[in-house]
Order: structure tokens, then C-alpha cells, then sequence
């Protein structure tokens, strides 16, 4: 199959691009910096950014026809949900929402044409439930999975498969390459102190695990090995994603405090 994923320059996409070049695939990586691809073994290389349309036409253009196309370029904006600039938040939504759909309009009519395609949607568990400080990304992550459902029910009847690939917390540059706004300073200084470390206690205290068991669950995606349309990756993933499914809102909240020791 050839595939196209969005930002392989470091963290999931990297991992993905060589987890699907082992399993036999002609993976085309692309980033918005062509030189970080240099010493990816892909079998193409192409300067793409989702944020421009311009760049997105020449991309596909380049790639080719496409058997599947992962959208992982992403970026992150934190912090209070009246601190965030909105400028922050709205170049964040351009990127992880808009990017993907443009992504998706640009490929997914000559799938439909073909017959056949599997687009995966790198959403995260951000994307199923919200968290203090982080508003605006869970904004741009539910904008994803909902525009996900709706193109699954759209295109499946064309042979193209949808997937949301819904990460927990993952040893990648994302978290360092992300921006705080207003969590530094009062009033919001000690949430962030409570909230910081969460991750460690979903995780029962290890440490966070490498990307490739994101970029093997969005192979068996594409090969359809996991024909599920929510697919979540992570022990913390599988727990906050089977507890939200569960409970009403505020059993869900009582939950999440007594877990994370959360009094805020």
C-alpha cells in the first residue's frame, strides 16, 4: 500500500513511518520541514504543510495515488481557557483540525474514485474527554472525532475506511514542543501544580511509553486488523476512554478527582 502521513519529523509520525516501511509499505513522510526527513528509509520524502492549501495540492500532487493517508500533524496550545491568546488557539484548531480536513479533501476523492483507501485520524484521548488546562486542544481533538464520524458514515459506502487513532500519554517531543499560556502565574499557578504529574498516576507510576504502539496501532488500522472506528492506545487510554463510556458526567468527574487527587 502507499501512505501518506502527516508530520514525521519526530514522535508518532516518525515511529509510524518506519513501523509501516517494515510491514512492506510504500510510506511517503512528510513534514513542514523537508530536512528532518533526511535520514528517514521511506520511500519518498516530500515538504508538506497542512496549514496551506497551496502546499497540501502540491504534496498530493507529488505523492501520488494514495492507499491510505494518516493525519498526525499536530500542535499544542495550553492553559487556562480564559488565558489562552486566541490567536494560540485558533492557529492550534488550523493545524490539528482544519489541516486534517484539508488533508482529507485533497485524497479522499480519488479513493472514492478507486474504490478503496483507509484514512486514519491521529485523534488522542483528549479527544474523548477534556481536561483542565487543556480546552482548546480537547476543542481542536473533538472537532476531529466528530468530523471523523460523519466521514465514515459518508465514504464507507464508496469502500474507504475511517479510523481515529486516540493516543494517552506517549514519550514524544509534543508535550516539550507545546506552548503554556497563564498556568505560571496566580490564579491558575497551583491547578497546574495539582494537575501536573496526572499523567504519572494514570500510568500507576511508570514512565511514559515509547510511540511505536501508536504507529503499530494505526498499521493494523490501515491493514484492517482493527476495523474499529475509535481505537485507543495506552493503559491510560483504554481506561479513561472505558470510564467516560460508562459514566454520567459528574460520576466521571467524582472518578477522575479521587484518581488524580484532584480537590481544586
Amino acid at each position: 500500500m502507499r501512505i501518506l502521513i502527516t508530520g514525521c519529523s519526530t514522535g508518532i509520525g516518525r515511529s509510524t513511518a518506519e513501523a509501516l516501511t517494515e510491514r512492506g509499505h510504500e510510506v511517503v513522510a512528510t513534514a513542514r520541514r523537508p530536512e528532518t526527513l533526511a535520514d528517514l528509509d521511506v520511500a519518498a520524502r516530500l515538504g508538506l504543510d497542512v496549514d496551506d492549501d497551496a502546499s497540501v495540492a502540491a504534496g498530493v500532487a507529488a505523492a501520488g495515488p494514495l492507499d491510505a493517508l494518516v493525519n498526525n500533524a499536530g500542535r499544542g496550545e495550553g492553559g487556562p481557557v480564559e488565558k489562552v491568546p486566541l490567536a494560540a488557539a485558533r492557529g492550534m484548531m488550523e493545524t490539528n483540525f482544519w489541516g486534517a480536513v484539508r488533508m482529507i479533501q485533497a485524497v479522499v476523492p480519488g479513493m472514492r474514485e478507486r474504490g478503496r483507501g483507509v484514512v486514519v485520524n491521529v485523534s488522542s484521548v483528549a479527544g474523548v474527554t477534556a481536561a483542565p488546562l487543556g480546552g482548546f486542544y480537547s476543542a481542536s481533538k473533538f472537532a476531529l472525532e466528530a468530523v471523523s464520524e460523519a466521514l465514515k458514515l459518508e465514504v464507507g459506502h464508496f469502500g474507504v475506511r475511517v479510523a481515529l487513532v486516540e493516543p494517552g500519554f506517549f514519550d514524544t517531543a509534543f508535550r516539550g514542543n507545546s506552548r503554556q499560556h497563564g498556568v505560571d502565574e496566580p490564579p491558575y499557578d497551583e491547578l497546574h501544580r495539582l494537575w501536573d504529574g496526572a499523567d504519572g498516576k494514570l500510568l500507576g507510576g511508570a514512565s511514559r511509553p515509547r510511540p511505536r504502539a501508536v504507529a503499530d496501532a494505526i498499521a493494523d488500522a490501515i491493514e484492517g486488523k482493527d476495523q474499529r472506528l475509535r481505537i485507543p492506545v495506552g493503559q491510560d487510554a483504554e481506561l479513561v476512554c472505558a470510564t467516560r463510556a460508562k459514566l454520567d458526567d459528574a460520576a466521571f468527574e467524582s472518578a477522575m478527582r479521587s484518581t488524580l487527587g484532584i480537590d481544586w
